[in-house]
């Protein structure tokens, strides 16, 4: 069986989404059904190496521009080709992390519309390279928000096209409330060319359900899994003091803000040790402010030396950065539907204490890996972290049981097999 894996690019940012797609096509690979993972919008990005084809479909600046000027719908292809060169696609994609997604509706729509939009000619190139060059068995797609090209291909290819859930409602959500209803209308009709769809955990697939108004008999679940080459290891000896850690993109929506608050409402606590607080991840020009605020406010509160930000760019230095703290954080704001950041903390013997919604209640369930605390509310994290770093010797013992459960549950291997299953039960039906 051959899989075409289709996904998007996040515009040069480290994105979930990119990474497991990658982690997934690569161990797919391994087992034996040969898979091509098919960039679209922009390259993507990832800490592993990318295993994703050179060229670049449904080029993010050729879509915009016939979305917005008519001429750019019938240039020909040595002119789109020039607009499709990776390079430009990255510089131009630092820029394009800029754009607000509520002023992406009218491209989303058109999008969403595949044939009867204003790229019909990029999805009739995406068309032919699969038929002449991948001739797949089956097409991933990695999330409904490509599911435009569902029917075009499922009907010129006659194979079946799959998509995966993994945090659209996420973009949906951010744009204005007539564009997002008539984008999730479009899914609706688009699923009725799916052959099934996949969520990435059971609050995902019961969520989306509801959301997109499709049958939930349609939706299978195969969790995350992670490439463990890299990770695990011994852990260094520990900091003389705790240390908390945040790893994730520095941004409002997963909860920086409530992670940093919860840290300074723990220092203010009387005879509280001096933890520490570092934290990692991807910053975006959009949100520098946004993290400059954070770094003020640790200035007034005179714990400008107890923070520390340390980029981690490459696996290897994301490993170091796990394996040095006692407890990870990442209270998101919105509802996690896959959590790979808390994954990689197990595979790295590491606890975690996360909010309880979301993904995370049915992950820590499944590993005894960490703890849940109320959403959107600093106290009660600072409250358990406080409790919680006053036996970093019980901590270590409850990430040594996550990194266990994750081994036996969550790797690429796991994921891989799993998916499979799922494809061969979808095309029985």
């Amino acid at each position: 069986m051959r899989i075409a894996s289709i996904t998007a690019g996040a515009s040069g940012m480290f994105c979930g989404s990119c990474m497991k797609d990658n982690t997934l096509a690569v161990a797919l690979n391994r087992l034996g059904y040969p898979t091509y993972l098919i960039p679209t919008y922009t390259p993507i990005t990832t800490d592993e190496a990318s295993i994703a084809q050179e060229q670049v479909f449904m080029g993010g600046i050729n879509v915009y521009l016939q979305e917005k000027v008519g001429l750019f719908r019938y240039t020909p292809r040595w002119i789109d080709q020039l607009f499709d060169w990776p390079r430009l696609l990255r510089w131009v994609g630092r820029f394009a992390a800029k754009t607000r997604y509520e002023d992406l509706g009218g491209l989303t729509i058109s999008m969403l519309k595949g044939k009867q939009g204003h790229q019909r000619k990029e999805i009739r190139r995406l068309t032919n390279y699969l038929r002449k060059e991948i001739k797949p068995d089956v097409i991933l797609l990695t999330n409904v928000l490509l599911s435009g090209v569902a029917a075009p291909l499922s009907e010129e290819l006659g194979v079946p096209v799959i998509a995966t859930l993994q945090g659209d409602d996420i973009f949906l959500d951010a744009l204005k409330a007539s564009d997002r209803e008539q984008c999730i209308t479009i899914i609706q009709k688009n699923s009725e060319s799916l052959k099934g769809l996949i969520a990435t955990s059971g609050f995902y697939a019961d969520k989306m359900a509801r959301y997109l108004g499709i049958d939930r008999n349609r939706i299978e679940v195969v969790w995350p899994g992670l490439n463990l080459k890299g990770h695990g290891g011994t852990r260094p000896p520990r900091h003389p003091v705790g240390v908390i850690g945040y790893l994730a993109r520095i941004a409002p929506e997963k909860g920086f803000h409530l992670a940093c608050e919860a840290f300074r409402i723990l220092r203010a606590q009387p005879n509280i040790p001096p933890y520490r607080f570092h934290f990692s991840g991807w910053l975006g020009e959009q949100n520098r402010s946004y993290y400059e605020a954070e770094m003020e406010k640790f200035r007034a509160a005179g714990l400008a030396n107890d923070v520390q930000h340390i980029p981690c760019p490459t696996l290897a230095s994301k490993v170091e950065f796990l394996k040095h703290i006692d407890v990870l954080t990442v209270p998101t704001v919105y509802e996690e539907p896959k959590g790979l950041s808390i994954l990689e903390a197990w595979a790295n013997g590491t606890p975690v204490i996360q909010p309880a919604h979301g993904s995370f209640p049915e992950l820590i369930a499944a590993t005894q890996g960490g703890f849940l605390v109320p959403p959107h509310q600093p106290e009660p994290l600072a409250e358990l972290l406080a409790e919680k770093l006053s036996d970093r010797t019980e901590l270590a013992r409850v990430g040594l049981q996550g990194q266990l459960a994750l081994q036996e549950k969550f790797t690429d291997s796991h994921m891989a097999q799993n998916t499979i299953d799922v494809i061969q039960r979808f095309m029985k039906r």
